[in-house]
């Protein structure tokens, strides 16, 4: 396995751009396919890999990434010792759930995971539910050391 250990600043991915569409079909389409029936599994561990890569500092930065990278808005609803709990919404979300194929959020949940870690310096997992009805996703940030 190449290690590469270099990481990226918010302020470089600005020199990508994409409209959506093309990374939805690769996302939902393309990649489910291709990894078969742990695409679950390793889609959230892609998320904790890509969190690796890039650089924040704060919980504003990360919730300044998701915008970036155009999973939506990301707000801290609720912050406890062991437990940080996080809203995302958008117009993106409200397309993804409504979408025709099955969508999910677990690269997103790898990457809070592994960002809150960094943040926190502890262990942590993350874990999401989805509420249709007002088309927003929770997340749930455990801190388990």
């Amino acid at each position: 396995m190449i290690k590469n250990e270099q990481t990226y600043s918010a302020s470089e991915l600005e020199e990508l751009y994409t409209s959506g569409a093309g990374y939805d079909v690769l996302r939902y389409i393309s990649l489910p396919e291709l990894l078969g029936h742990e695409s679950s599994t390793l889609l959230y561990f892609m998320g904790r890999n890509l969190a690796r890569k890039l650089s924040f500092e704060t919980i504003e930065d990360l919730s300044s990434l998701f915008d970036k990278l155009g999973w939506g808005k990301l707000e801290l609803i609720k912050d406890k010792r062991k437990e940080l709990t996080f809203s995302l919404m958008s117009d993106a979300v409200v397309n993804r759930l409504n979408a025709s194929f099955d969508t999910d959020f677990r690269l997103e949940a790898g990457f809070l995971a592994e960002a809150i870690q960094q943040l926190k310096e502890t262990e942590a997992e993350c874990t999401e539910e989805i509420n249709r009805k007002i088309m927003q996703v929770e997340f749930s940030v455990l801190i388990t050391n």
